[in-house]
């Protein structure tokens, strides 16, 4: 965990709501888990254990607290943090690995053997990927109980049980009641239960939260057709592991509203966890601004953005794709790039939602028909179907799981990608809280507009004081240059 346990003790005896998800609080006199802000009379500190997951806590035969659903809150800040086998096994974890190709399957993407993965984990988090996916397949059948009318034993499938009565007694363990009770219970508090494949959300953050500014970000380069940007919405089409989906993500006080069309309702634990990637909404905003907030020259924009996020990915793949458009170029230019991209070659979805119509294209697609369809220099074309026919091939992996010095090098092998390109795509699929985009002109434009050094080796030797969250000083200074008076910048 990232804090000790006397730390850990007096979070819950002040009900302090910023280390929700940071680790769960079991009582022992009760077998009950719960989030570190319950509101339940705290207990002795003799009967109080504390563990770094839901799963471990279960592990050791505790059960969640139906008061204040434990499950349901922001995930830890650490395996942005963690660069190492847990953190990157948590990630893939989350996104449904497990539940879709085994452990084998899950250690096999990590590059360990599947004993040394489990042990690992055992040691880490208190459980082993079984346990980590039992505990994340609970929580997606719970979101379906509750939140739609579908049959149970369509739900049980959906979250990847393997029979209706494993999924009857996983929520009695976990949740102590039956699905019968869990949905009458979120009946009682007028929830309206969405339709078949849709699903309505509520998706936690840690207060403060940014998310009109990741928005922002996301919707000056939406692209027509995949993307649909509003002062208050954003809409986009997902490609997932058994079919499509579109969301639509509105920010609210408290959190994210997210309305999710499937195709395919197992899908559902992989799109909220590529949503909350995408939005940053695991991040600690408390530990950002103590570092940030320290510079005098950054103390002002802190303040001024108060809960800075950093814009992740649901597609790695298209991340990459649009950085290497995006090279020596502006936002704009890139942007009609890429739709061109988009609508030439992306596929039709099966189940459109408003102006929402299309795929982003595949890597097999862009290996074909990259030279035909882009224009404009021809060495960058290549460069697309140079990393298309890597990705489709199997030698190029985008996933959250990868090790980042690893991403870097093999990104850097295909002629045309730079630093800067392997860089950016580091710090959006993988989250990594500590690159800093010196290559990145508009980065250096709000460095200048600071009052900050804009020579590259200058900034990079004044941006020290600013790990582990570079990546989120960079975030500011593209704000700063926003605000600036327009010039070439770099798409980002």
């Amino acid at each position: 965990m990232l804090v000790g346990t006397e730390e850990a003790f007096r979070a819950v005896a002040s009900r302090d709501a910023r280390f929700d998800g940071w680790f769960v609080h079991a009582v022992r006199s009760t077998g009950i888990y719960c989030r570190p802000s319950c509101p339940a009379r705290t207990p002795k500190r003799t009967n109080s254990e504390f563990f770094p997951t839901a799963a471990a806590a279960q592990a050791a035969g505790y059960r969640a607290c139906r008061r204040c659903l434990p499950d349901a809150v922001p995930g830890s800040p650490e395996w942005n943090l963690r660069a190492d086998l847990a953190g990157r096994a948590m990630r893939l974890i989350s996104d449904g690995v497990v539940d879709r190709c085994g452990v084998r399957g899950l250690a096999a993407q990590l590059g360990y053997s599947e004993r040394h993965l489990t042990r690992v984990l055992t040691a880490e988090l208190g459980a082993g990927p079984l346990g980590l996916a039992r505990a994340h397949r609970a929580h997606s059948a719970r979101t379906l109980v509750e939140t739609t009318a579908i049959p149970f034993s369509d739900v049980a499938f959906a979250a990847g049980f393997s029979s209706l009565r494993q999924f009857n007694d996983t929520m009695r363990e976990v949740f102590g009641t039956t699905p019968t009770a869990l949905r009458a219970r979120a009946q009682r508090k007028d929830a309206v239960p969405s339709g078949a494949g849709t699903v309505q959300l509520r998706l936690p953050f840690r207060a403060p939260c940014d998310t009109a500014g990741v928005l922002r970000f996301l919707g000056q380069r939406a692209l027509t057709g995949l993307e649909d940007a509003g002062p208050d919405h954003y809409t986009r089409a997902l490609r997932l592991p058994h079919g499509t989906g579109v969301a639509t993500l509105r920010p609210q006080d408290e959190h994210v509203a997210c309305t999710l069309r499937l195709t395919d309702l197992r899908d559902l634990g992989s799109a909220v966890s590529r949503l909350r990637r995408l939005l940053d909404l695991d991040a600690d905003p408390v530990a950002v601004r103590d570092v940030l907030g320290a510079d005098p020259a950054l103390r002002a924009t802190a303040e001024r953005t108060p809960g800075v996020r950093l814009p992740g990915s649901v597609d790695g793949w298209e991340v990459l794709v649009r950085a290497v458009l995006g090279q020596q170029v502006s936002v704009a230019s890139a942007r009609r790039t890429t739709k061109r991209l988009v609508t030439a070659l992306g596929e039709p979805l099966p189940h459109p939602h408003g102006t929402v119509t299309r795929l982003f294209p595949t890597p097999e697609v862009l290996a074909e028909r990259a030279l035909e369809v882009l224009p404009g220099p021809r060495r960058r074309a290549e460069t697309v179907r140079d990393v298309a026919t890597a990705v489709a091939g199997g030698r190029l992996a985008l996933h959250p799981g990868r090790d980042e010095a690893e991403l870097r090098r093999d990104l850097q092998e295909v002629r045309g990608i730079g630093p800067w390109t392997a860089s950016y795509v580091a710090m959006r699929v993988l989250g990594s809280p500590d690159v800093l985009l010196i290559g990145d002109l508009a980065l250096r434009r709000g460095a200048e507009a600071l009052g900050l050094p804009d020579d590259p080796a200058a900034l990079e030797e004044h941006a020290r004081r600013w790990s582990p969250w570079r990546s989120y000083a960079g975030v500011l200074l593209w704000e700063a240059a926003a605000a600036a008076p327009p010039r070439l910048q770099r798409a980002s």
